[in-house]
């Protein structure tokens, strides 16, 4: 019976440790984090109350060093760490889910690497994979570009950098920014571009809001709150040509719509940018 089977662990090598944690729910963590947890000789959280709430919540009794190693003190801490490695076991755990992904980790990493210390992985929870899966969305090729730009400017250029892609996008971003971001990915890479809105993974109000970026960019103005996945599907496999697209805005301006609207429309989701559009329609028209 497998409720009958016991997990024998083996025991916890030396070097450094890269470990999953839950992104909510503590039933996610795995036998081998709670091993690490209650064993390690030091471990580097990024912030220590909430390891420490974690271990709480697992019933695991944490008998090692506890210290921080956070964006602004990892470059720092790597050196103490990696002396502490070659002796000992160094668990190093993020917030939530995989460090390194859009958190802490990379600098203990790289340090431990150059010194010839061991790094291995605990494996477990991650919100890019959770999303993807949950995305409804084909997503056998992707790529994850962390957090958008901040500043509108950059962002949408960032937008724009993905319009050729064919790649599903997954992307982290704040309950402030999604609606903004929505709508620049709307405005960008087309209204009509299937996407999956990600939050609170695992937690009590989980909730994935499946739809059109024009759809969904409306939807965030009201409903932005917690932590958040966004999966883009990808971008047509051909490239439109200037020339069908330019037909496509005589048509609309035969229906009576402005030329510039009819080119922003028309542009969107495609390799070409809406002045290039416009000038095309101009030489066109001669």
């Amino acid at each position: 019976m497998l409720g009958s089977m016991s997990l024998q662990l083996e025991p916890l090598p030396r070097g450094v440790i890269l470990a999953a944690t839950p992104l909510g729910n503590p039933g996610d963590a795995s036998a081998r984090l709670m091993q690490a947890l209650g064993h390690a000789d030091v471990i580097a959280a990024e912030d220590t109350r909430r390891v420490r709430n974690l271990a709480q919540a697992l019933g695991v009794e944490i008998r090692g060093k506890v210290v921080s190693n956070f964006d602004h003190n990892e470059e720092e801490r790597s050196r103490t760490l990696v002396a502490a490695a070659r002796t000992g076991t160094v668990l190093v755990v993020s917030d939530a889910g995989m460090p390194l992904v859009s958190d802490p980790g990379h600098s203990i990493v790289t340090a431990a690497v150059e010194a010839g210390v061991p790094v291995t992985c605990f494996p477990g929870p991650s919100a890019v994979p959770t999303a993807l899966a949950l995305s409804g969305l084909g997503v056998g090729h992707f790529l994850f570009d962390a957090f958008p730009p901040r500043k509108p400017g950059p962002r949408k250029a960032w937008l724009e950098s993905l319009v050729g892609e064919q790649r599903a996008i997954a992307f982290f971003e704040s309950p402030h920014r999604l609606a903004q971001t929505l709508g620049d990915a709307s405005e960008i890479l087309g209204a009509d571009r299937r996407a999956a809105v990600c939050r609170e993974l695992t937690k009590t109000y989980e909730e994935i809001k499946r739809g059109c970026l024009g759809e969904l960019a409306e939807w965030a103005q009201e409903n932005a709150r917690g932590e958040i996945t966004v999966v883009i599907e990808g971008g047509d496999a051909a490239p439109v040509s200037l020339e069908t697209l330019v037909e496509q805005v005589r048509a609309e301006v035969k229906r009576g719509v402005r030329a510039k609207d009819a080119c922003k429309q028309a542009a969107a989701g495609t390799a070409w940018s809406n002045r290039e559009l416009y000038d095309a329609y101009l030489a066109a028209r001669g």
